[in-house]
């Protein structure tokens, strides 16, 4: 089982840290509740891992790694862990996450977060992988939910249900990415309403929020665009239901002024705010 929850993330909005904005972001101190950064940028060390080190001195810091492909049937790539370990002993990271998804094959790594079918022997396989990472690390893992482009016929549950049994057998936690779960709802008609129901509520740490672009019919994740209407809907309805969690801003392609990305934030936080408001 995991060891229990080392991190201490604000309940609040925070904004991917991407590197356009480092500068900026150390300079000015702006009001940001805590940062996200990829993980694998910083595992070379050298000048990214000395920014993100003063980074870390003026604001809660979230690892969310994109390539350990925690389904993958390949061994885990030991010099990957190795790399993380070392990374959250130098930063002391506030939470570490990585995708729901498979990799690599054959040797290969592929570039992408691909979906696997949710069965008994699936849930085995990332469970044990699961139990793996958190040994190594020594603290809980929170797991993301994928956006997807296809299902498969012979799943035998749900991914809130897989999740959900993640959650019991291995004491991870989970990312809710509701942004990809609009993806799966607009792409493969997921069922939002039962993802939501299915996911144990306290073992939801983050939330995240970003845009999607259309191409022929299908939502695609690419983080390019402010956060849809659609999405902001959707994560009302998860504040209901699950209740106020920190909450990231993620925006990696087309990356804009960072006064932009803060004013989405700033739109997290006053939703963030509305539900904190009620709770009391």
């Amino acid at each position: 089982m995991a060891q229990p929850a080392t991190h201490s993330l604000p309940c609040s909005a925070g904004i991917g840290l991407r590197a356009p904005h480092y500068r900026e972001v150390l300079d000015g101190l702006s009001k940001i509740g805590w940062v996200e950064v990829h993980s694998e940028n910083f595992f070379g060390g050298g000048a990214p891992l000395r920014t993100l080190l003063k980074v870390r001195e003026h604001y809660p810091v979230s690892l969310h790694g994109v390539g350990m492909g925690l389904a993958s049937t390949t061994p885990i790539d030991q010099m990957h862990l190795s790399a993380l370990h070392r990374l959250c002993d130098a930063v002391q990271p506030a939470a570490v996450s990585e995708h729901l998804c498979w990799n690599s094959a054959a040797g290969l790594v592929i570039n992408d977060l691909l979906p696997f079918p949710y069965t008994q022997e699936a849930l085995s396989h990332v469970a044990t992988r699961i139990e793996q990472v958190q040994e190594i690390l020594g603290r809980q893992l929170l797991v993301e939910n994928l956006a997807s482009y296809l299902a498969f016929p012979h799943s035998e549950m749900t991914e809130g249900e897989f999740l959900s049994e993640l959650v019991s057998r291995t004491g991870c936690g989970i990312l809710f990415d509701v942004e990809n779960l609009y993806v799966n709802v607009r792409n493969l008609d997921a069922d939002a309403e039962a993802f939501i129901k299915a996911i144990p509520a306290g073992a939801v740490e983050e939330f995240h929020l970003a845009g999607y672009s259309e191409r022929g019919g299908c939502l695609v994740d690419t983080h390019d665009s402010p956060v849809h209407p659609e999405v902001w809907e959707l994560y009302e309805y998860a504040l209901q239901h699950i209740g106020p969690r920190p909450t990231l801003i993620e925006w990696d392609s087309d990356i804009p002024a960072l006064p932009v990305l803060m004013g989405e934030a700033a739109n997290a936080q006053n939703r963030l705010e509305k539900y904190h408001a009620r709770a009391a």
